[in-house]
């Protein structure tokens, strides 16, 4: 039997915190786990070697620094997570397992908007069908993450929007997603889904405080406070497409006037195109004229690249992210629209704020939300279920 402050109870934390800091990154050296878990190096290498015998995580030799080194992940039949994603207009399902490896990817086009009815029963079959794909047993699943465009009510676990998504009214997603699949389902809405998929696998890697800011339909932010998603009491935090820019601007759809989210979203800023442009126009072709050279584009890009950076030097009055990421395809504008961010930030923000803040585009494109989706799954599952194997009787722990 553990006993508080026990030595037993010690060695089964240490054992967790090694597994939850490989478990998070991916994989690590030795020397990185002893870093990041603040044990020595003596004792980082006996847990490692217990976990590696126990069949929980895989060691092979790698270089840091131009010394040799030994890498530690979790093992790569450990168990497999899954990532699904709703945009307004399409469904993307990923499959990764604990070493941070994407083993299936797939998306197809959907409008999320029509029936959540129909799209659950496309997201179970794709599911199903990737599963398949992997030759993975169903029994290996840990966890499904889950992300949808609108904020989600933290009390309820229903979406906070009607307005956002009107055929989901009173819709769990959580819990529906579960009862098709039978495993434990992680949901968030899209924009802290990408800023966790930057965090762990592009844009974002390497610090502690950032802000992921998503333009498409409407505009969001994933804001990143100490390494972990800050969402608020009521999961509303990062609504930054309703910092108001102008009282008598533009009626948004939340009611009020003149949000960030009338100047930037794409559903406000292609009307002023289509004139020139014909009413087949798109964001991404927007983009793609821009990079063309198409005065009209690059004037509107600019314009909101301009407003975005207005709302984001709100952001460093109030956080002072050192990073912020711009995702969707606005990002693939590249400086067109970075530039007019930097400036506004520059003008708007505390100077000191400003010279700490790095601007970048998001390094996952289309991917960020479902790799985000895989991340919320390996962040929340516990580490009891991988150290079954490892904190069994015969293990050092019990003896």
């Amino acid at each position: 039997m553990e006993t508080p402050g026990s030595q037993t109870s010690l060695h089964r934390a240490n054992l967790e915190r090694v597994v939850r800091a490989v478990r998070m990154a991916g994989s690590l050296t030795q020397a990185e786990i002893a870093r990041s878990t603040g044990l020595s190096a003596a004792t980082v290498s006996n847990i490692v070697r217990e976990l590696k015998d126990g069949g929980t995580v895989e060691v092979t030799p790698t270089s840091a620094g131009g010394r040799r080194a030994r890498s530690v992940s979790l093992s790569g039949d450990a168990g497999v997570v899954i990532g699904v994603d709703f945009g307004h207009t399409h469904l993307r399902v990923a499959i990764g397992n604990l070493a941070h490896q994407v083993l299936a990817e797939e998306s197809e086009p959907l409008d999320v908007d029509a029936s959540s009815a129909d799209g659950f029963g496309r997201a179970e079959a794709l599911v199903n069908r990737l599963i398949r794909t992997t030759g993975i047993g169903p029994d290996k699943v840990i966890g499904v993450g889950l992300g949808v465009p609108g904020p989600i009510d933290v009390e309820s676990g229903t979406l906070g929007s009607t307005s956002i998504l009107p055929g989901w009214t009173g819709i769990n997603p959580s819990a529906e997603l579960a009862a098709r699949l039978g495993v434990p389902v992680y949901v968030d809405n899209d924009a802290n889904l990408g800023a966790l998929g930057e965090l762990v696998w592009g844009s974002g890697r390497g610090v502690r405080d950032l802000a992921y800011i998503k333009v498409a339909s409407g505009v969001g932010a994933g804001l990143v406070i100490n390494g972990a998603i800050y969402r608020g009491p009521g999961g509303t935090a990062g609504e930054i497409g309703h910092i108001t820019l102008d009282e008598a601007g533009p009626v948004c759809r939340c009611g009020n006037r003149g949000c960030l989210e009338t100047f930037t979203a794409a559903r406000y800023v292609l009307p002023l195109l289509r004139p020139s442009h014909g009413p087949d126009l798109t964001m991404d072709r927007v983009v793609q004229l821009a990079r063309e050279g198409d005065p009209g584009c690059r004037r509107v890009i600019a314009d909101v690249g301009r407003h975005i950076g207005s709302g984001v030097a709100n952001l460093c009055n109030l956080l002072n992210p050192s990073r912020v990421v711009l995702g969707g395809s606005l990002a693939e504008a590249g400086e067109l629209v970075l530039g007019p961010i930097r400036d506004s930030v520059a003008r708007y923000s505390i100077p000191s704020a400003a010279r700490q803040l790095s601007v970048l585009p998001g390094a996952l494109g289309g991917r960020a939300e479902v790799l985000g989706a895989l991340a919320l799954v390996l962040s929340e599952m516990g580490d009891s279920t991988l150290l079954e194997n490892t904190l069994s009787p015969a293990s050092p722990a019990f003896t």
